[in-house]
């Protein structure tokens, strides 16, 4: 008889010390056996140096929620990103068909160029103004061209209790600056990394209660992001009007906050201007339903400031 241990499924997770991927070794254990490695167990600027690690494991799932992240540093480290976003997660798909485990990959809003109207949905062109969003563009063409068994999730503005984030830098700079501009031209919804890291574990246990034989499984593209929208100067805004209601000593008020255009802000990488994301085909495929942006904030403020 096979341990209770070895009959569960096991999940390798890549990147286990980011904000996402501190949610899903909360959301994935009640699934399996999840092995979660950081940099030094498994350096994705080293992508060939994956393989043996893969090997080693066995999972039944790969979940790369590593990434480089640095969006205006990777204007001048356009090879480094490449080969973090674009090359690293092309060798972990090679080697999850290899397996035929299921390879979920995350990328990002920043592969469109962010002048459509309306949302972005899976299958508009995609346009990348920055050398960030050209290496995550990349790593989604490699992940589809080597892995049958993939789910692509684009996402938008993650943000979570854990790790760096707008949210925690408007809550910082509201009780520290004497007065704030922020952009409110640029459109998006804020998305907790809780909620994406609880969508890949709804996702992935319906794979995993037929994976051994599927057929009928939505393999591909998706785009996962909180309901609604909003801008980063109204963003800041609830931040700053949760943390007055919180009691909080505020140097700058909500209303206080200025808003600003990208123009008299500028930064090395462009970022779109409509960040918008269409997810009704995660919606109607996996049945779900997402949360407003707004409840995320709350969630994570509370936590963050109960801490």
């Amino acid at each position: 008889m096979r341990n209770l241990m070895t009959s569960l499924p096991t999940f390798l997770l890549i990147g286990k010390t980011g904000q996402l991927g501190f949610e899903l070794q909360r959301s994935l254990a009640v699934l399996g056996n999840v092995v979660a490695l950081g940099r030094q167990d498994a350096d994705l600027s080293r992508p060939d140096s994956l393989r043996a690690v893969v090997r080693r494991v066995q999972p039944d799932v790969i979940v790369n929620a590593a990434a480089y992240t640095a969006v205006d540093k990777a204007e001048d480290e356009a090879e480094l990103a490449q080969l973090v976003n674009g090359k690293a997660p092309g060798v972990l798909a090679e080697e999850a068909a290899a397996l035929n485990a299921l390879m979920v990959h995350y990328s990002t809003d920043y592969v469109f160029d962010g002048r459509k109207q309306g949302l972005y949905s899976e299958t508009d062109p995609t346009n990348p103004l920055s050398s960030y969003g050209r290496s995550k563009l990349a790593g989604e063409i490699e992940v589809r061209s080597v892995c049958p068994r993939h789910l692509i999730f684009r996402t938008s503005w993650v943000f979570g209790a854990h790790g760096a984030n707008f949210l925690k830098t408007a809550l910082r700079l509201v009780q520290q600056r004497d007065s704030l501009k922020i952009v409110a031209d640029q459109h998006g919804a804020p998305t907790a990394a809780s909620l994406i890291a609880d969508i890949t574990a709804q996702v992935s246990s319906r794979f995993l209660a037929n994976r051994h034989a599927v057929t009928d499984f939505p393999f591909g593209t998706y785009h996962l992001a909180a309901d609604g929208e909003t801008t980063w100067h109204g963003y800041a805004l609830m931040v700053a009007t949760l943390a007055q209601q919180a009691g909080l000593r505020l140097k700058v008020a909500p209303q206080a906050i200025e808003a600003i255009p990208t123009s008299a802000y500028p930064l090395p990488a462009q970022r779109p201007f409509n960040s918008r994301l269409d997810t009704r085909k995660l919606r109607e495929s996996f049945h779900l339903h997402l949360p407003s942006w707004e409840t995320g904030v709350r969630q994570v403020f509370a936590l963050i400031t109960a801490a």
